[in-house]
C-alpha cells in the first residue's frame, strides 16, 4: 500500500469515527454536518444551494436534511423579502446547542503542538484546494480573505455583493469568496 493510500484510509477513519460519534437523539451525520456548516457560514451563504456545494452532495438531499432540521426545531427558514423564491436557513439556539457538544476527534487534534496543528490545517487546506480545483469547486473561504474585502476603519465591506459586513461576520464563510 502506497503512502498516499495510507493518508486516505486514515482520513477516511477519521471521517468515519467523528461522523459515526455524530448521531445523536433526533440527528444522523448528515444532518449534524449542515448544522455544522450552518454555524460557520455568513448570511449570504445559507441557502440550500450552498450547503450542497459546500458539503459535495445535491441540493435535494440538502433540502430535505434542512427541512428535517427545522420540523424538529434545528434550523428556522426565512424567504427572502425581495425574491420569495430565495430561502435562507438560520441556527436556532437549540441547534446551536449541538454542535457546542464536544466530540473526541476535537479532543485528539487539541492534543497536538502549534507546530503539529499548523501544519495539518496548512497540508489539508492545500488537499482540499486541490480536489476543489479539480472538480470545480468553490472554496467557501472566509469574508476578511477575499479579494472583494474592503475594510475602512472600523467598517467591513463586501464589493463584490456591496453589502456592509458586521464584525463577525468577516470570521465567516462565503459561497462567494474568491482568494486575495
Amino acid at each position: 500500500m502506497t503512502q498516499e493510500l495510507r493518508i486516505r484510509e486514515l482520513l477516511t477513519r477519521l471521517a468515519r469515527l467523528d461522523a459515526a460519534e455524530s448521531w445523536s437523539d433526533d440527528v444522523n451525520p448528515a444532518q449534524r454536518s449542515v448544522l455544522d456548516y450552518l454555524t460557520q457560514a455568513n448570511r449570504f451563504s445559507r441557502s440550500p444551494s450552498h450547503v450542497a456545494d459546500y458539503l459535495g452532495s445535491t441540493r435535494g438531499t440538502v433540502s430535505q436534511t434542512l427541512k428535517s432540521l427545522s420540523a424538529k426545531g434545528y434550523v428556522t427558514e426565512r424567504r427572502s423579502s425581495t425574491d420569495k423564491r430565495v430561502v435562507q436557513y438560520q441556527i436556532t439556539e437549540k441547534g446551536e446547542a449541538l454542535v457546542a457538544q464536544p466530540l473526541r476527534l476535537i479532543g485528539g487534534i487539541k492534543g497536538l503542538d502549534g507546530r503539529q496543528l499548523t501544519s495539518l490545517e496548512t497540508t489539508l487546506r492545500q488537499t482540499l484546494r486541490s480536489i476543489l480545483h479539480q472538480n470545480g469547486g468553490k472554496p467557501f473561504g472566509l469574508c476578511r480573505d477575499c479579494r472583494h474585502f474592503q475594510q475602512n476603519e472600523s467598517k467591513s465591506f463586501c464589493q463584490l455583493l456591496s453589502e456592509h459586513l458586521t464584525p463577525q461576520e468577516t470570521d465567516l464563510i462565503c459561497h462567494e469568496q474568491d482568494p486575495a
